[in-house]
């Protein structure tokens, strides 16, 4: 089940991308739709699964909350890792000062993303099918905007099409072969929890700090913040029908 979800994923990674080469002026709107759901998906089902699991205190706080924060710090690192690459470069503001080299680093960072992506949504489906449900809808909206970074980080930095499109491949397979690598383990629930409780605050940080500022930078409108409450609102929805 988890690879045959994979497979959406891989689809919307390709979507995304697709979008990317032809998007005109709703970019935002999609963009505050998976910002939500992704939210959603943290907040409300996948934060509570990993305490129950790995709630046991380490110095008064729960293990799966300190890898929560864990992996919001872990995500914080990488974008500021390339960050500091890019300003090494000399990269600039404009697109003429832009290292091709810093658009492949973000580019294979997305890649990396997605197959953690599929190893989660594998672990989910461990958990149960209602876990698994509501981490697949926040893995395959957020592909979409993967598959959009994606090809728009490796051309925004003066790489050849043929590569932006490469790079879209390549993260577009990830989560599958992410999910298809569950089918050969089952993870001990505790350590399953405290995994779940680490992608969840990379998730929220993808959420926080990428997807919404992207989706309210040049368009700071109502519908925007209208499909993000949306997203959230959905995922409850999920969640409480499962229950």
């Amino acid at each position: 089940m988890a690879v045959f979800v994979a497979l959406g994923a891989f689809l919307m990674t390709l979507a995304g991308g697709w979008v990317a080469q032809r998007v005109t002026d709703r970019r935002h709107l999609v963009l505050g739709l998976a910002g939500g759901l992704m939210l959603g998906v943290v907040g409300l089902d996948l934060l509570p699964e990993a305490i129950e699991a790995a709630g046991t205190p380490v110095f008064g706080v729960p293990a799966a909350l300190l890898l929560f924060v864990g992996g919001f710090l872990a995500a914080h690192l990488v974008e500021r890792l390339l960050a500091g690459r890019q300003v090494a470069h000399g990269a600039s503001g404009h697109h003429g000062d832009r290292v091709p080299q810093v658009g492949l680093t973000a580019a294979a960072a997305m890649v990396v993303h997605s197959l953690m992506d599929g190893i989660a949504l594998g672990a989910a489906f461990q958990v149960s099918g209602s876990m698994g449900v509501a981490v697949a809808l926040a893995v395959i909206s957020h592909d979409f905007a993967d598959g959009f970074n994606t090809y728009t980080l490796t051309s925004l930095y003066g790489n050849a099409r043929r590569k932006a499109l490469l790079m879209l491949f390549a993260a577009a397979v990830a989560p599958v072969v992410g999910a298809a690598t569950t089918l050969l383990f089952t993870l001990p629930e505790e350590l399953l929890g405290g995994y779940l409780g680490f992608f969840g605050g990379a998730l929220l940080y993808l959420a926080a700090a990428e997807i919404l500022p992207e989706a309210h930078h040049t368009h700071p409108a109502r519908s925007t913040l209208l499909c993000t409450i949306g997203g959230v609102g959905f995922i409850w929805l999920v969640v409480g029908v499962a229950e």
